[in-house]
């Protein structure tokens, strides 16, 4: 049978909106859709792509963190970016950064909006724990 483990970063809106920053079922980890906010949930940079993106991927870190993952592990992930034309080099840019040599399966959506006032970018993530770190 396949155990549940779930993790949170604590912040109001996981109260508010009823979810968890991660489930881990089995072998696979579900990563939510991870955001630019500071540990207290402040949703941080309104309108800046480079520096949400830094700060989402940051976030998502603390995810990894708390199961013993790495980056490495990551087999896909779906990002949602507002003004996508406008924002693609800086996606790229940003994903390279994070994953360096590493390719996980990757969605990339332009959207008109997410749920924040001047959020323009959120990334989920799966995550396979019998991979090699």
């Amino acid at each position: 049978m396949a155990t549940i483990d779930v993790f949170n970063h604590n912040v109001p809106a996981e109260s508010d909106f009823g979810y968890s920053q991660a489930i881990k079922s089995g072998e696979l980890i579900h990563i939510s859709g991870q955001l630019a906010f500071d540990e207290a949930g402040e949703f941080l940079c309104a309108g800046d792509f480079a520096a949400q993106l830094k700060q989402t991927y940051a976030n998502t870190d603390k995810v990894l963190d708390h199961y013993g993952v790495t980056r490495n592990q990551v087999v896909s992930q779906t990002l949602y970016v507002v003004n996508l034309r406008q924002n693609a080099a800086a996606t790229a840019e940003g994903n390279l950064a994070y994953f360096g040599d590493h390719r996980p399966a990757s969605t990339v959506l332009g959207v008109t909006e997410l749920t924040l006032p001047g959020q323009v970018v959120e990334i989920s993530f799966v995550v396979d724990t019998r991979l090699p770190g």
